[in-house]
């Protein structure tokens, strides 16, 4: 394997409401489209003169941002490939429930970073790992992949790519500003907020 670059989808509608998604889907909101075309401008530099593939979870907002990304470093939408085994996290019952609702009910549920898993009926966390080893096993060796996958899913990657236990694994960040390379087992952020899009966001 080559490179493996790991980013999030945009903020999404219901992030934006700070309500619980899971498998089920919101749009990207206008911040999240610009997020998502600056991953795209910033993964521009890190890509020229390389060969790579784009893989994405089917989902609605993580094909949003596939497209967007594809648009801005010249990468055909159609070649995009979409694998289930990228999806989030199914977070069960708690799926289109309000984060604030659920803390109202538990005033102690966000104590622990892997506080979602709490959710009734929840994919656990060896399921999300399982599919994810089973993507690697059948993925190109020879080719720079970029992987546009979710939260908590993204940090299930990351973690599995570089050996991390899982406390540590559940220690990472799940940023919609920035994205990971990783290679020979190591791992660079680079932040995608100094672009000429984001800084009028902001």
């Amino acid at each position: 394997m080559t490179r493996i670059i790991v980013l999030r989808h945009g903020e999404t509608q219901f992030n934006f409401e700070r309500k619980l998604q899971g498998h089920c889907n919101s749009p990207l909101t206008n911040k999240g489209t610009v997020q998502a075309k600056n991953y795209g401008i910033v993964l521009r530099e890190h890509l020229l003169g390389c060969e790579f593939e784009v893989h994405a979870s089917p989902l609605g907002r993580a094909m949003q941002t596939a497209r967007l990304v594809c648009e801005e470093v010249g990468y055909p939408e159609k070649a995009i490939l979409e694998d289930v085994r990228l999806k989030e996290f199914n977070l069960g019952d708690w799926e289109k429930r309000s984060i604030p609702t659920l803390v109202q009910e538990q005033p102690d549920l966000l104590a622990n970073k892997d506080w979602y898993l709490q959710a009734p009926n929840a994919e656990t966390y060896d399921e999300v790992r399982a599919r994810l080893s089973s993507w690697l096993v059948d993925t190109p060796n020879e080719k720079d992949l970029v992987v546009v996958s979710h939260g908590l899913t993204g940090i299930v990657l990351r973690g599995l790519l570089l050996g991390m236990e899982y406390n540590e694994t559940w220690q990472q960040d799940l940023p919609q500003d920035a994205f990971f390379i990783i290679e020979n087992n190591k791992v660079r952020r680079i932040s995608c907020t100094d672009t000429p899009e984001m800084a009028e966001m902001l």
